[in-house]
């Protein structure tokens, strides 16, 4: 199977900005992301509770007091317009009718504070991916492929206005490979099931933002990459093979705006950068207010090239100044009035602000060096090179682990012997995968539990 993306829309990292995407995209209430402003992407969920048709009630309550603070909030703040995701929790998408009750009730808000205030805002809808709670999980023939099929659709007509998910084709293997530091199977997992489930997927996700015209925005590797992301923050893996591995789930990811999404994409997974440069969409990034769910090694350099500006999950608690969604929107308004006074002020403001988000962070962990500007566009060149989905991630992860090795050459990478000696080992993996997918197949089949997979479930 080949790619469709064979060249960049971005092509130099001068390019590769905050608050500007070759191809905008403009929300039913008139919200241009990637058109010259950042903006910021409120992600929230529930405190303890038992979520319910029973607890309706209180759980109506919670979202309300959600979405009524954030909004009043931002009026104070004379926030231009800002974005909500709803990540809906595992019962939500289970009972489908919980979530589009909650979406109908939020974005019945929104309307009322746009109609009253002209603040506009827009529900990002992201259901659950269920079938990985299925083991072995059967990708295409699940039943549980309809209760997200139908929170999609129902949920969009509700007012969920951009469509996103966090799917997980391909995590049957994934997961035991980042624990074994196996960089071949996990090019496996991405490369080939998930490129395989991501194309089955998007095309019914599009096929529903088509018939309900919404906004189709993109998935994210966030239970891949961001897994390892953090087995690599408590030290369980290198920081080295986390920092691959995340380039490994690029071309995966590309694969929601091949079968026809739009962006912006999902933020967790930090491979937007990327699909930015190749495919040219806007990005919705997290960094230093994600903290309130994970700690992470990309606080300030993840924002170096978002059009919107995340903060991770964020519980309905109180805290001394108010509520955590409320404080979270507060410090997400106060991040992005920063880039948008450098937007106002200039190129050369970008540039120096850019410059500064990239260095303060990149020095430390080779994480974080990849999502540089320069070097996302250097590894995005790699990309687009290839002659299909596993060259095209092999070379990417390639080029990666050249950048790295460089860095630590010219001390723009801190160094540290338990990361250095992974580099010949993660290089000599990929340099052993077949490009070919027949050959791959047959390569990794005896390496892997076959009793965690079913193949058909991915057309293989």
């Amino acid at each position: 199977m080949n790619m469709k993306f064979n060249k960049l829309e971005i092509e130099s990292a001068d390019q590769l900005i905050f608050g500007s995407a070759p191809y905008p995209v403009t929300t039913p209430r008139g919200l241009v992301i990637g058109g010259g402003k950042v903006y910021p992407e409120l992600n929230f969920t529930l405190p303890p509770i038992t979520v319910s048709e029973e607890n309706m009630h209180d759980i109506s309550r919670h979202y309300r007091e959600i979405v009524t603070g954030a909004l009043d909030r931002a009026l104070h703040l004379e926030s231009q317009g800002l974005v909500l995701e709803f990540e809906t929790l595992v019962e939500m998408t289970q009972i489908p009718g919980i979530g589009i009750e909650l979406v109908k009730i939020m974005n019945d808000i929104c309307e009322d504070y746009y109609q009253k205030h002209n603040l506009i805002s827009e529900i990002r809808l992201t259901p659950n991916d269920l079938r990985e709670f299925e083991r072995p999980p059967r990708q295409r023939t699940t039943k549980l492929l309809d209760p997200m099929m139908e929170l999609f659709e129902k949920g969009a007509e509700a007012g969920g206005n951009l469509l996103s998910i966090e799917s997980t084709g391909g995590k049957e293997i994934s997961d035991d490979a980042l624990m074994m530091c196996n960089m071949k199977q996990f090019v496996f997992s991405q490369a080939v099931l998930g490129v395989r489930d991501m194309k089955m997927l998007w095309e019914k996700i599009v096929a529903v933002a088509e018939r309900t015209d919404r906004i189709p925005g993109g998935d994210t590797a966030c239970g891949f990459a961001n897994t390892a992301m953090v087995l690599a923050e408590k030290g369980f893996i290198p920081k080295t093979f986390a920092a691959i591995a995340r380039i490994a789930t690029i071309v995966r990811s590309l694969v929601a705006f091949e079968q026809g999404a739009r962006g912006p994409d999902k933020d967790c997974g930090y491979e937007g950068p990327f699909l930015k440069a190749i495919a040219g969409i806007p990005t919705s990034m997290e960094g230093k207010s994600s903290a309130c769910a994970h700690f992470s090694p990309l606080g300030n350099v993840s924002a170096a090239c978002a059009d919107l500006w995340s903060n991770e999950s964020v519980q309905n608690i109180k805290l001394l100044a108010g509520y955590a969604p409320v404080v979270s929107l507060e410090q997400l308004v106060y991040d992005t009035r920063l880039m948008n006074e450098a937007i106002r002020d200039g190129n050369g403001t970008v540039r120096k602000l850019q410059q500064l988000l990239v260095s303060s962070d990149s020095y430390f962990d080779p994480q974080a060096l990849i999502l540089a500007p320069d070097k996302v566009i250097e590894i995005s060149k790699e990309i687009v090179k290839g002659d299909n989905y596993i060259d095209a991630t092999v070379r990417g992860c390639l080029k990666g682990i050249e950048i790295i090795e460089n860095a630590l050459e010219s001390d723009q990478l801190k160094h540290d012997e338990r990361e250095t000696v992974w580099i010949e080992t993660i290089k000599q993996d990929l340099l052993s995968i077949p490009v070919e997918e027949d050959l791959f197949v047959e390569d990794i089949l005896p390496t892997i539990d076959q009793d965690k997979i079913i193949l058909k479930e991915y057309g293989l």
